[in-house]
């Protein structure tokens, strides 16, 4: 295998997720037995070629368009490093947000928080993720080794549930040391929050369960930011009474000291709260996942007639545990399981333990190891853009917007959507790294680039894939999903889209700019629809190059609504939105440039709506 050949495998589909290339109704075992049958794969490729568009990559209307991308890459990248040479006038108002960086006379941007955390700490999680499967295997072999009752290749049941056992009361157990580490004496609230929620799964009335398991996981995430923790000292101090705090030798009430020691005992992180919210889609999922399983109790693969060490993806999610699988012990392993615990990506309850009794064939060495290869090749690509492009420290250094030209103002603020979702990025992968070399295999978070995303609809489901789903099998498909076939239908759908998109908001934080964010996407999403209701593409068939066009335009649109709701939500909210468009716009340069960038982003929604056609011709949909 060449060297191209090579990084082409490490950037394939497959090996970014399994779930990618096969339907989710297909099991992987039957795609690895595949694999070795040409005249099978042959008439795969037939038939998925006979379906999609002939190729346009080397037609002469593509090569104007590479011709265009040649020229406007480098530009863009220049633009954003220009405005960051230490030459620039501006360079000294926020210089001290840099740090020394590793590439010769180039400092870093360090200046975002979520970043310089994850980067500090990277050495302390290699090595973790090292020791704890290495861990694991000395459990296994010598605290609960499991011996061999069949001779088929295949578990038995029995088999299976030793698995189970083996793998669940080890993590169980990591678990409770791992949280300790993390939060100190704060691990005591977090498992009282857990205890109450199992509390409410598998102790309330059945009619009631899914109503409280959403106001107390909604209500868990207002108490704790209201609360800021539950700090001991401040519970202490509502019992007790505040200290004087004028007095010196007098600390206050022996309670309030007490609890104030307590909480200087508060692990390596010590702002619990802020971490949270992961874990309540989790408890969520367990709760609606064991209150569904009730009107199934009886129903198993074997009803299928499916091989239960061999579950598609789709039916590792719906056919629900055991009744055994739903206990508390199962419940910790599964809410603080230590690879998933701080970032996700988010797994279902029944999915988890299903991959906990039989181990996925998804799970191979030879992708493992392309899929680490390719996180690090991530990792450097945003390191180098630090060296080089100081747009979030330009950001977060209260820039006079009016002082950057047009040009500037846009690619600035290009560069700082592409820097957030690299910060989102490389933790996601990192944990599900982490999981898969301990034998787990958990969707996939980010499936594109941000910049080959055009339709607001399929950005949703492609940014955070894992919630996306989350949200799908616990809101959106329990609400009703979407209609569009009646007037009445739509306004149900829309206060569906606009229930599901609060909840989004909400989830990742009680702040009023994100819930904007989270009203604008579903705004943004209506000329989307609208434009699929008015323009329906079976009306276009004899027309492909002229429907394909139109799409694309609107597409350019599209882009530029999803770039302002982000930027709104995650960047320079509403206020610095409003200052950077009037200075795009304060005179006539402005408008030209506007203009040459949709003429851009035409061309590169057309190389996106190929690429789409490329994967078509592999036989994949991603749908986004």
């Amino acid at each position: 295998m060449g060297v191209f050949s090579f990084f082409r495998k490490i950037y394939d589909l497959d090996t970014l997720d399994t779930r990618f290339t096969i339907s989710t109704s297909t099991p992987y075992k039957t795609v690895i037995e595949a694999r070795d049958d040409a005249v099978a794969s042959k008439e795969r490729a037939a038939k998925w070629n006979s379906k999609a568009h002939t190729s346009r990559w080397n037609t002469p209307e593509f090569y104007l368009y590479y011709l265009v991308l040649i020229l406007a890459i480098p530009y863009m990248f220049w633009v954003a490093y220009d405005a960051s040479r230490p030459t620039d006038p501006k360079y000294r108002k926020y210089q001290d947000l840099l740090t020394d960086g590793w590439i010769p006379g180039r400092k870093i941007d360090a200046s975002d928080a979520q970043y310089r955390t994850f980067r500090n700490n990277i050495p302390y999680m290699a090595a973790l993720l090292v020791f704890h499967p290495l861990l694991r295997r000395i459990y296994n072999a010598i605290v609960y080794p499991i011996k061999a009752t069949g001779q088929s290749a295949r578990p038995t049941p029995e088999e299976a549930d030793q698995r189970l056992n083996q793998r669940a009361s080890f993590d169980f157990g990591f678990a409770l040391i791992y949280l300790v580490a993390l939060h100190g004496v704060s691990a005591f609230k977090i498992l009282v929050i857990l205890y109450l929620n199992y509390q409410i799964a598998t102790a309330l009335p059945r009619k009631y369960v899914p109503v409280a398991t959403w106001v107390f996981n909604v209500g868990t995430l207002f108490a704790n930011e209201l609360c800021k923790g539950y700090k001991f000292g401040d519970m202490a101090a509502l019992i007790a009474g505040s200290p004087v705090q004028n007095n010196l030798l007098d600390s206050g009430p022996a309670l309030v000291s007490w609890g104030r020691w307590l909480d200087s005992y508060d692990g390596i992180m010590g702002r619990w709260e802020i971490l949270f919210n992961i874990t309540v889609l989790r408890l969520i999922s367990f709760n609606l996942d064991y209150y569904w399983s009730l009107d199934r109790r009886s129903y198993s693969p074997i009803e299928k007639q499916v091989d239960p060490a061999a579950l598609s993806e789709r039916d590792r999610v719906s056919i629900p545990a055991q009744a055994k699988d739903f206990s508390f012990r199962n419940y910790i392993a599964y809410a603080i399981y230590a690879p998933l615990y701080l970032t996700g990506p988010i797994i279902t309850f029944n999915d988890f333990i299903s991959q906990l009794r039989y181990k996925p064939a998804s799970i191979e060495t030879s992708r493992t190891i392309r899929y680490a290869m390719r996180f690090a090749l991530t990792l450097l690509a945003m390191e180098v853009i630090l060296h080089y492009d100081y747009v979030q420290a330009i950001s977060k250094a209260n820039p006079v917007w009016g002082e950057y030209t047009a040009a500037q103002l846009s690619l600035l603020s290009y560069f700082n959507l592409h820097l957030i979702w690299l910060k989102l990025l490389l933790p996601w992968r990192f944990f599900r790294l982490w999981s898969l070399v301990d034998g787990v295999d958990p969707p996939e978070n980010m499936i594109r680039c941000v910049s080959d995303n055009w339709s607001t609809l399929a950005f949703w489901r492609s940014w955070h894939r894992s919630f996306y789903r989350w949200s799908l099998r616990y809101i959106y498909v329990p609400l009703g999903g979407s209609s569009f076939r009646t007037a009445k239908d739509a306004a149900r759908s829309i206060l569906t889209y606009v229930l599901v998109f609060t909840f989004v908001a909400l989830w990742h934080d009680i702040q009023l700019r994100l819930l904007i964010w989270g009203w604008l996407v579903v705004f943004f999403m209506l000329p989307e629809m609208a434009a699929g209701f008015l323009f329906p593409k079976r009306k276009w068939e004899n027309r492909p190059t002229a429907y394909r066009m139109i799409c694309c335009v609107g597409a350019v649109a599209n882009i530029l609504m999803m770039m302002m709701a982000n930027l709104v939500g995650f960047a320079v909210g509403v206020d610095g939105l409003e200052r950077i468009i009037a200075g795009i716009f304060r005179d006539f340069s402005g408008f030209m440039f506007i203009f040459c960038a949709c003429l851009a982003l035409f061309v590169g929604v057309q190389v996106m709506f190929e690429i789409r056609e490329s994967e078509a011709r592999r036989g994949i949909n991603l749908k986004c």
